[in-house]
């Protein structure tokens, strides 16, 4: 391998559903990452799933990044192991410099990476096996999955600093902190037929950790005074998908959009709501929340340590997951402009310090050379 800063480095990404994909936070990630890398001068590959990948208005993929697509097994129990699996042995044929994972059900594959002499850095993700969406054998595959990366990766990424505290003293590993990072929208015209600062927005995967539930149940509560607009779905159906559909159909005040996969509706939806909830409980920093506080959007959040981490003590209003509580905190932040306003000022300003694009791109590029030189 040559190290001259000149010649050309390679980097393989696994772990996502593909380049340009829409469906979560590691493929929002990616969307920015990967041309970034192309502009370092980076070769990049970013491995995906069949029907993984969609096109969307306002955004271009960059054609310097290499899409390539592996088979597996689409379940939601074998998805992640079976597609990080066949990702692994294509990239081992192939072997680039250095390999960027996501998340730790692929810890199962670095082995295979290691045998071949592919160094890897891992983004460890949140604590999956303490999410409720899991049965019993999930859980354990993703504990001993950690387990594996502790053992085996070359070095891994924590988007919160309070999951780098976990993993020193769950499995003595330490690594970088790289959060996630958020696009400032220009100021334009809010989503057809909706008011600027008249309504509550919720962007979530429908799963129990994400305070789905606890929500729902606030939102009559809610929309007796205030619009609410739910963003989300489960992805493959189930009892919130039916609620989120109930609740629309059996409230004028109440709108259901489901996955949206536009990136400027999205970043109008955020930009011109009058409060964000945001019910994350397990994961670190998430995406929504930081792209939530780069559109200034004031917040009222599930009380977690990973929640007060990203927007500071003075950035949000916080909540137990208790539906009284939720709403009495939403309505009482929709009725009071003056609280709105500061807090869009401090999370705008803290997004732009700690949480932009280019600072996030810029460590991930960092840490991928100083293990690629290692």
């Amino acid at each position: 391998m040559n190290d001259s800063s000149s010649s050309r480095r390679s980097v393989a990404i696994l772990g996502t559903r593909g380049y340009p994909s829409f469906y979560g936070g590691f493929e929002t990630a990616v969307r920015s990452l990967a041309p970034y890398l192309a502009d370092k001068g980076w070769d990049v590959t970013v491995y995906g799933r069949p029907g993984g990948t969609a096109a969307s208005s306002g955004f271009v993929p960059d054609s310097r990044v290499t899409a390539r697509t592996t088979r597996g097994v689409e379940t939601k129990s074998l998805s992640t192991l079976s597609y990080g699996a066949t990702s692994a042995l294509d990239s081992m044929r192939r072997r680039p410099d250095v390999a960027l994972v996501m998340n730790v059900a692929n810890g199962y594959w670095l082995p295979l990476l290691k045998a071949r002499g592919i160094p890897t850095v891992v983004n460890v993700d949140g604590i999956e096996w303490e999410r409720e969406k899991w049965g019993r054998l999930a859980k354990a595959v993703f504990r001993t999955g950690a387990l594996a990366t502790a053992k085996w990766a070359d070095s891994l990424v924590f988007d919160a600093r309070a999951i780098g505290d976990y993993w020193a003293k769950e499995f003595q590993r330490t690594g970088v902190f790289i959060p996630y990072g958020g696009d400032v929208p220009k100021v334009g015209a809010p989503p057809e037929g909706m008011e600027s600062g008249a309504y509550v927005l919720i962007v979530a995967r429908f799963v129990p950790e994400n305070t789905i539930g606890e929500f729902f149940d606030s939102v009559p509560l809610i929309a007796q005074r205030h619009r609410v607009v739910i963003v989300g779905s489960s992805g493959y159906g189930g009892e919130f998908d039916q609620r989120a559909k109930s609740l629309a159909e059996g409230n004028a005040n109440v709108t259901w959009m489901g996955h949206v996969r536009d990136d400027d509706l999205l970043l109008s939806l955020w930009q011109h709501c009058g409060v964000y909830f945001h019910g994350h409980s397990v994961g670190g920093t998430n995406p929504a929340l930081v792209q939530a506080m780069a559109c200034g959007a004031p917040t009222v959040a599930r009380d977690t340590v990973f929640n007060r981490e990203v927007l500071s003590e003075q950035g949000g209003k916080f909540v137990l997951p208790r539906p009284q509580e939720i709403a009495d905190g939403v309505n009482s932040l929709m009725n009071d402009p003056e609280e709105r306003a500061r807090l869009a000022a401090v999370v705008t300003a803290r997004a732009a310090d700690y949480y932009s694009w280019n600072l996030v791109c810029a460590a991930y590029e960092a840490e991928l050379d100083r293990v690629r030189r290692k």
